[in-house]
């Protein structure tokens, strides 16, 4: 038997001059399920924080009419159990429908626990459920939709393995970085343990910068005010130069920025601090570690943020733990790839072979001192920024001898070993090499 779920009377008076009317007129709420979604839904919806910010589906509704002269208002509904018994709402609006995004359904999947439940046979698979509930007249009538059901599948948790993190399509544009868009990719942001928080890590010149989706101007960020708040559009946001780690809360639209790099120093590097800045590392989001490419030689070393003795770790025992404040490393000079593992408070240092920058637009072909040195953050990807080159010739080589290096015979953008010199204009640049098929880009951001 159909249930009613609320029966109002409602009795009006209206008064003339010479006589008393009384209407009754008499309104009845719709029952579950006699106004359904209008919109497609996909047969599976695929969840990752990377297109967190993207919308994941836009549910629409029949309108509903209850034969009030009020307005109706409606409530998107979500439940993980299935009975609404822990039902949430989604959103709320007196139009008929309401998108939400990625990250509002991979947020609800991991409180689910559908990326870790070990009694499912696929962990990263699971359903979501969602219903309208359609009231008026301060709750007096209601009704609710029929239940929607949304398959859902969370593939980055085994693309991962649980070590590392995922590329994000949101970048960081600007003068700032890569002279907004002319001057190679956005900076990259990834993925974190949580669905509503990317990160990056980026060195910055003195300038401006946005946030942008797929390295285009169709959606872009920044802040009216400066106060922190992300705007659909809003105005550029001034940084000086440095090295920062940014954090985006793609659900709350917020930011964050604070001054974030790890270094190598040390008698082994840079006398101390006394010869220069710090040898930087780079962000390998596939391990959630940190690398470095370094020419070190005979003595010590420790590593260091932000340039500065406050946070410190050396190694107290040679056992490749981190200890804040440790002991100096004792090194032997040759060429390493050095890894840093915060989460576990862990590091390696590995002899390898360094690719660097050498020429008349650096280090007068290395007699003025050593080249610039390039960090291999994945196999055969080499990064480096930001070097800065005056107008020349250029080439790279391997651990600071001729042995084996690389040029561009040609000049289109493929390397060559021995191939002829590379001429570069006067600025800064960022450098990245893929050796898997031999190309190059030197992005000259100023």
């Amino acid at each position: 038997m159909k249930r009613i779920k609320i029966l109002i009377v409602m009795i009006l008076a209206l008064t003339g001059f010479n006589s008393c009317e009384k209407d009754e007129l008499v309104f009845t709420a719709q029952e579950q399920g006699e106004f359904t979604f209008t919109n497609t839904f996909l047969d599976q919806y695929i969840l990752t924080s990377a297109t967190s910010a993207n919308i994941g589906e836009r549910f629409t509704w029949e309108s509903v009419s209850f034969d009030a002269p009020t307005a109706v208002s409606y409530d998107l509904q979500g439940s993980i159990s299935g009975d609404f018994s822990d039902m949430t709402i989604i959103g709320s609006t007196s139009n008929n429908n309401i998108a939400v995004t990625i990250g509002k359904l991979l947020s609800m999947a991991t409180t689910a626990g559908l990326d870790n439940d070990p009694n499912t046979e696929n962990p990263n698979m699971g359903q979501l459920h969602f219903r309208v509930r359609a009231y008026a007249g301060n709750d007096a009538i209601e009704s609710l939709s029929s239940v929607q059901t949304l398959n859902v599948f969370l593939p980055e948790i085994v693309d991962n393995g649980g070590s590392g993190f995922a590329l994000s399509n949101w970048g960081v544009v600007g003068s700032a970085y890569n002279d907004w868009g002319n001057a190679g990719a956005d900076g990259a942001f990834y993925t974190t343990g949580d669905p509503d928080i990317i990160v990056s890590y980026v060195t910055l010149l003195g300038g401006a910068m946005k946030f942008r989706l797929d390295n285009s101007w169709d959606t872009n960020y920044g802040d009216n005010g400066a106060d922190g708040t992300l705007e659909a559009g809003g105005a550029d946001i001034t940084v000086t130069a440095g090295t920062y780690k940014i954090t985006v809360n793609t659900n709350a639209s917020t930011y964050t920025m604070e001054p974030y790099s790890w270094g190598v120093v040390g008698s082994a590097y840079n006398d101390w601090g006394n010869g220069g800045p710090d040898a930087k590392f780079y962000y390998d989001h596939t391990t959630d570690t940190f690398k470095a490419g370094v020419r070190l030689l005979n003595g010590a070393m420790k590593f260091r943020f932000n340039n500065d003795w406050g946070t410190n770790y050396g190694d107290t025992g040679a056992d490749g733990t981190l200890d804040e404040g440790g002991d100096d490393i004792i090194v032997t000079a040759g060429h390493y790839n050095i890894t840093l593992d915060l989460k576990n408070g862990e590091y390696t240092l590995e002899a390898a072979e360094v690719l660097g920058v050498v020429g008349s637009a650096y280090n007068d072909w290395g007699n003025a001192g050593p080249d610039f040195s390039l960090t291999q953050v994945n196999p055969d990807i080499y990064v480096g920024d930001i070097v800065t080159l005056i107008g020349g010739a250029m080439k790279f080589r391997v651990n600071n001898a001729w042995d084996t290096n690389y040029g561009d015979t040609g000049a289109n953008g493929t390397l060559e070993a021995g191939g002829d010199d590379i001429v570069v204009t006067a600025g800064k640049y960022r450098i990245r090499l893929d050796l898997t098929d031999g190309s190059y880009a030197l992005n000259k951001i100023q």
